[in-house]
C-alpha cells in the first residue's frame, strides 16, 4: 500500500520526536495536543483552553517562535485567536525508496562532523541522532572541490524512510548534489527495512524529489506565533486557563 498523508504525519512527528529525546528537548501532551520542542503537531481539534497552556509552557521552557503543522480539514481559528499567523504548507509527497543507484563519491554518510563552526557549531550536535544503536537516523553530507556543500537526513519509521533537511548550498547547486545525498540517506535507511519515502518539501524543492522518484499526495499548513506582541506580553497569555 502506498504511503498516505497520515503516514507523512506519522514520520514527521517521529522525527521531531527523536530530536528531543536525543538533544534534550520537550515533548508533553495536554488536552488532546501534542507539543514537541514549541510545535504543536498535527492537532484533530484545537481546545482553546489547552492550546493557552501549551503557548504558556512552551514560554516558561524557553521556546521563542512556536509552531503549529496541520491537515487542511482542522479548525484554525483557535491559533488565530491567540495570535498565530498562517505560515508556508507542506507539500507532502511520497515514492518508492531509489534502489541500486551508485553511490556518489562526493557524497558521505558520518556519525561526527567538523563542518560547523562560528554560529553554526551547534548543528554538530544534531549527529547524536546518528550516533543511536539500533540507528534510526542517517546524515550525509556533500562536497565538492574539497568544500562543504550540502547535507541532509532520513529516519525510518518501519518501512518508511523520512527525508529531512535537504539542503544543498547555493554556490553549488544545479550540481546533482541533492539527488546524490537524497539516494545516500534514503539507501542506508532502505538498508535498515524502509521500503518507501516520504518528506514534506516547499515548492522550491518539488523539482529535485520528483526527479528522484517521488509525487506529491496531498497538502499541510502551517501557522507560527512570534515572540511578542507589540505590548510586550506573548499572545494568549492572557486567555484564561
Amino acid at each position: 500500500m502506498s504511503p498516505t498523508v497520515a503516514d507523512c504525519e506519522r514520520v514527521q512527528l517521529s522525527w521531531f520526536q527523536l530530536r528531543a529525546d536525543v538533544l534534550g528537548g520537550e515533548s508533553w501532551e495536554d488536552g488532546g495536543l501534542r507539543w514537541v520542542d514549541g510545535n504543536l503537531l498535527f492537532p484533530q481539534v484545537i481546545d482553546p483552553r489547552a492550546l493557552a497552556r501549551g503557548i504558556e509552557r512552551a514560554r516558561n521552557l524557553g521556546s521563542t517562535v512556536l509552531g503549529a503543522w496541520l491537515g487542511l480539514d482542522v479548525d484554525p481559528s483557535p491559533l488565530a485567536a491567540a495570535g498565530f499567523e498562517k505560515g508556508w504548507s507542506p507539500w507532502w509527497m511520497a515514492g518508492p525508496v531509489p534502489r541500486d543507484v551508485p553511490a556518489d563519491p562526493r557524497v558521505r554518510l558520518q556519525e561526527e562532523t567538523t563542518d560547523y563552526s562560528g554560529e553554526h557549531s551547534a548543528y554538530a550536535r544534531e549527529l547524536a541522532m546518528a550516533r543511536l544503536r539500533p540507528t534510526r537516523a542517517w546524515y550525509a553530507a556533500a562536497y565538492t572541490g574539497g568544500r562543504f556543500a550540502g547535507r541532509a537526513w532520513s529516519h525510518r519509521v518501519g518501512d518508511l524512510a523520512g527525508v529531512f533537511d535537504v539542503d544543498v548550498w547555493p554556490p553549488f547547486q544545479r550540481r546533482g548534489l541533492g539527488t546524490a545525498l537524497m539516494q545516500a540517506v534514503c539507501g542506508a535507511a532502505a538498508s535498515a527495512g524502509a521500503r518507501d519515502v516520504v518528506l514534506n518539501s516547499t515548492p522550491a524543492g518539488v523539482g529535485l524529489y520528483e526527479r528522484c522518484g517521488l509525487r506529491r499526495i496531498g497538502t499541510g499548513i502551517t501557522w507560527w506565533l512570534h515572540p511578542r506582541s507589540v505590548t510586550g506580553q506573548s499572545p494568549g497569555a492572557s486567555q484564561s486557563l
